[in-house]
């Protein structure tokens, strides 16, 4: 599990210095919208879920979340959507996910290919690349002044993690992905500061790429996160993190 890639974070920080809040929102409507055709419950669609936990990360107004959700539900008009998972590879043999929403599937195709070929990736076939990959529950918090690291390990394990790696403020903890509400508010109740949640793909085995191959991947991963359609991004390279 310690493969798992730090994209996650590094797009947090570039959105928060870019201030790209209109095209956040915008991707995270999206995500609402697609969840809310499986059920308008939360409580029992658990994909509604974490989706709307996402947008309430990004402090986006329970409005315009319920009138994205009557849009999913078909009780207002809107645009057809549908969820891609693209299988790539990336510079240096980079095994690349990315996950994208869009009412153009061609339109997204052709744009996420040509932005690979840009950077020295290119699309792989379908299941070539996704096997690298587990399906994991993910729960990011913050370390609480009033508790150990040891402390927050206890009680997550207690509660099903299988795994929990620090990455200096946060602290990442996997769980099978049925599990994460569950672990979610277990931490809640002992007064942990849940940062994010989601269900994420993890690498069963890490790449190590030199210098010129990792600075050209990431610069695939910010034009990638650039595309209004995507909304994930995954990759099997191991990004180191000065903190750990």
């Amino acid at each position: 599990m310690s493969g798992h890639s730090k994209w996650a974070q590094i797009k947090h920080q570039k959105g928060a210095t870019d201030a790209r809040r209109g095209q956040l929102f915008s991707k995270l409507t999206r995500r609402v919208t697609l969840a809310a055709k499986d059920g308008s419950d939360p409580n029992t669609n658990s994909k509604l879920r974490l989706a709307i936990d996402k947008a309430k990360e990004a402090n986006m107004p329970w409005g315009n979340i319920e009138r994205t959700m009557k849009k999913g539900m078909g009780e207002l008009t809107g645009e057809v959507i549908e969820e891609i998972l693209y299988e790539a590879y990336g510079p240096g043999g980079a095994a690349i996910l990315v996950q994208a929403i869009t009412d153009n599937k061609n339109r997204t195709s052709q744009e996420i290919k040509h932005i690979l070929g840009k950077f020295g990736g290119k699309l792989a076939e379908p299941k070539s690349v996704q096997f690298l990959f587990e399906r994991t529950g993910v729960i990011t918090i913050l370390l609480p002044q009033n508790k150990t690291k040891e402390d927050i390990e206890l009680a997550a394990i207690d509660c099903g993690a299988k795994d929990i790696i620090t990455s200096n403020p946060l602290i990442h903890i996997y769980t099978q992905p049925g599990n994460v509400e569950t672990l979610k508010n277990h931490l809640l109740n002992q007064g942990v500061n849940v940062k994010e949640t989601g269900i994420d793909f993890i690498p069963s085995d890490t790449l190590q790429l030199d210098e010129t191959s990792k600075n050209r991947l990431l610069e695939l991963f910010s034009a990638l996160d650039n595309h209004d359609d995507v909304q994930e991004i995954y990759s099997n390279v191991k990004i180191e993190d000065e903190n750990e």
